[in-house]
């Protein structure tokens, strides 16, 4: 059993993370941290974990921890996965990583030189409908793919949510703009060789609050807009000469219509439906690394594979900035 700490009680932590932890089979929670110590005890009191801390630094000196999953604002993730990984902890951190790709490159050196695990925590590449797309999509169910479509987002204006804080890493791309491009990236095997895009910003939160994308791939292109000041959606289609994909429910499984891959034939009079029940992305996701851990064969998002998608995310800003075609 892997035994995993927390630092801090982020809304995340509470609502996925610390229930797929303890509905693992190979994994376990046994601490939280946090800067206000009453605040972890209450937390582990509510979930029954057996150890508190009060503070990030001395959980992470802490014997009785594995592994860390680091659900803190974006602006902190490098800082802490760095300090996680120079303790010598497994380091499970949540997305988005870092704020920028060359950032990147200090947790792999901290990564390679402790000998331990640092992962993005993006849960959908555990998710059995995105292995099936992408196997879907490399035997040519829909023929040549020709187009992406997709879209994400939501309304919150709450200037005191992390989200619409930029201090703290928040707006659209960082938070969700990084699902279409990293499910496309998994699903196709291929990145975008250059990006155009319209960002628009909220005047007083100073946070990207809508984005509209045009990324160019090898035989393909994909366009998508994110938002977090619009109405919830989420979509995600692949276009083929032969036929299309569809997700009913592409990144956050189980909230609209269940876990459905739709694989519709070109002349739209025949449809395949794959469905997928009593799935938690978030359990596959623990149950994955932790196998890692414990030196079993199994592939885990890597940071290489972080650079690759942060690399998108910065090419849309400057892309934004421009107003130009940016290179990725």
């Amino acid at each position: 059993m892997l035994k995993f700490g927390i630092l801090s009680t982020a809304k995340i932590g509470q609502e996925h993370l610390i229930p797929a932890i303890q509905s693992a089979g190979n994994a376990s929670l046994v601490a939280i941290s946090s800067r206000k110590l009453s605040s972890a005890k209450k937390l582990a009191k509510h979930f029954g974990v057996p150890l508190t801390f009060g503070s990030y630094e001395e959980m992470l000196a802490s014997d009785e921890i594995d592994a860390v999953y680091i659900p803190l604002p974006t602006s902190h993730h490098v800082e802490w996965s760095i300090k996680a990984a120079n303790a010598g902890k497994h380091v499970l951190c949540e997305k988005p990583i870092s704020l920028g790709a060359g950032d990147i490159k200090k947790i792999i050196a901290a990564r390679d030189k402790n000998k331990v695990l640092v992962s993005e925590a993006f849960m959908v590449t555990y998710h059995p409908q995105w292995h099936k797309v992408r196997e879907l999509l490399a035997k040519g169910a829909i023929g040549t793919l020709r187009h992406i479509d997709a879209s994400f987002t939501y309304f919150n204006t709450d200037p005191k949510n992390m989200r619409n804080q930029p201090e703290l890493g928040g707006g659209a791309l960082p938070d969700i703009g990084v699902y279409p491009t990293v499910t496309a990236r998994f699903a196709t095997g291929l990145e975008p060789t250059r990006v155009q895009a319209s960002v628009e910003f909220d005047p007083k939160m100073k946070t990207d609050r809508y984005a509209n994308v045009h990324a160019e791939f090898p035989g393909f292109d994909m366009t998508f807009y994110v938002s977090t000041q619009m109405g919830n959606r989420q979509t995600m289609v692949f276009h083929g000469d032969k036929g299309f994909i569809e997700l009913s429910a592409p990144f956050n499984s189980n909230l609209y219509e269940g876990d459905e891959v739709r694989v519709h034939n070109g002349s739209h009079n025949e449809t395949r439906v794959y469905r997928y029940t009593g799935l938690n992305q978030y359990v596959h996701e623990v149950e994955a690394f932790a196998r890692a851990a414990a030196g079993k064969k199994q592939s885990l998002f890597s940071l290489e594979e972080s650079m690759l998608n942060q690399r998108v995310i910065d090419a849309i800003y400057k892309a934004g900035k421009s107003g130009r075609w940016q290179k990725v």
